[in-house]
């Protein structure tokens, strides 16, 4: 049987990591900008985190839902803890997009309404409602088709307010800051519109910190700079440092109705455990703090880098530097001459900069030399 093939692939092969790099089959190492599609919150094969999955592991490593599973409410207190969220609960999942999917489920549950507002260029995930909810018709099967969804300009209070106005809209589902896009940011005034004009017509605001949450923006999430509180928040990436973990964090307003939501695989007690070494090593090494410092020293040192560099733009280290023409060359060089990974994104010309939260200044200048060798 052959592996389907669904990913264009770079002729590497990673077998070891620690911290923000990686080597492969040949020896070679690599410095890590890109973490995997934003997943690798608190770098590779942290100790911390590989003894809290071993440990866990030798005691128990899957039960189903159908029996208590304490590691699930001490992850669940944790995250409200450090996110600010202690008066919300925690439906825990494996992945991003059925995060979203149980975050829109509930969302209709809610107000009996079909009808979601989300966003042009956004990315919501590829299973059914999310994908429909996503701005690209090449991965929305025709399966897919025929929920009432409205793409409208992020940004855009006007159109917002038009919308939401007619009240039969259930949900509104934007990202705390549009990743594959090319990062782009929901501006303050627009967010805090988004949760007044929410609760004037009944609508749920679902913020999708899938990429942008945890940390990566210089906040526990990006909607945080905001200073607004969602109704339902869906959380994944960073939320495992490689091991597929998602959840929605739901508001106190929500009924928890048996038989609604349900997974085989969602807060499992290897996925809790993981989950949980994440909040605990970012705690214990003040990496938000550490997101936010060394993301301006990234974005500082890249204003004013090359004539090449159209535009920085970004919060922590969620980064993406807009060039005079397309990454993907640029991307090659920096891979196969300078062995430093970097992603692309939905922008043709857009570099998309994820390190782990714990990268080093002295990781960064690596990436300049880099950089400067590549664009010069």
């Amino acid at each position: 049987m052959k592996p389907y093939k669904v990913y264009p692939l770079f002729d590497i092969t990673p077998v070891r990591a620690d911290g923000s790099w990686l080597w492969d089959e040949a020896g070679n190492r690599y410095l890590d900008f890109y973490g995997g599609h934003a997943v690798i919150s608190i770098g590779h094969c942290h100790p911390h985190y590989r003894k809290r999955i071993s440990d866990q592991l030798e005691q128990l490593g899957f039960y189903s839902n159908s029996v208590k599973i304490e590691i699930q409410h001490q992850l669940a207190a944790k995250l409200g803890a450090l996110s600010g969220y202690r008066d919300y609960s925690l439906f825990l999942c494996n992945s991003g997009a059925e995060a979203n999917e149980n975050a829109l489920k509930l969302a209709s549950f809610q107000n009996g309404r079909r009808k979601v507002i989300a966003f042009e260029n956004g990315f919501h995930g590829r299973t059914s409602a999310a994908v429909a909810m996503t701005d690209n018709r090449k991965i929305i099967a025709p399966v897919n088709e025929g929920l009432p969804v409205e793409l409208l300009p992020l940004n855009d209070r006007d159109k917002l307010a038009e919308a939401l106005s007619r009240g039969d809209v259930a949900a509104v589902i934007v990202e705390g800051i549009q990743g594959i896009a090319g990062i782009y940011q929901p501006e303050t005034q627009f967010l805090q519109q988004c949760e007044s004009l929410c609760r004037k017509h009944g609508t749920v605001l679902i913020l999708d910190e899938i990429q942008s949450g945890y940390g990566r923006s210089g906040k526990f999430f990006a909607h945080q700079f905001a200073d607004i509180r969602p109704d339902l928040i869906t959380v994944a990436k960073g939320m495992g440092n490689g091991f597929p973990i998602g959840g929605v964090l739901i508001s106190p307003d929500f009924e928890a109705v048996y038989g609604r939501l349900g997974s085989t695989f969602g807060g499992n007690h290897l996925a809790c455990a993981a989950g949980l070494a994440v909040l605990e090593v970012i705690e214990s090494e003040n990496l938000i703090t550490n997101a936010l410092e060394i993301g301006r020293y990234l974005m500082d040192g890249l204003a004013g880098f090359s004539k090449r560099i159209r535009e920085v733009r970004g919060s922590g280290l969620m980064i993406g530097v807009e060039l005079g023409g397309p990454c993907k060359p640029v991307r090659e060089q920096l891979l196969y001459e300078e062995r430093i990974f970097t992603g692309s994104s939905k922008h043709p010309n857009v570099l998309r900069l994820l390190p782990s939260l714990a990268v080093t200044k002295d990781e960064v200048d690596i990436f300049f030399a880099g950089l400067e060798k590549v664009l010069s």
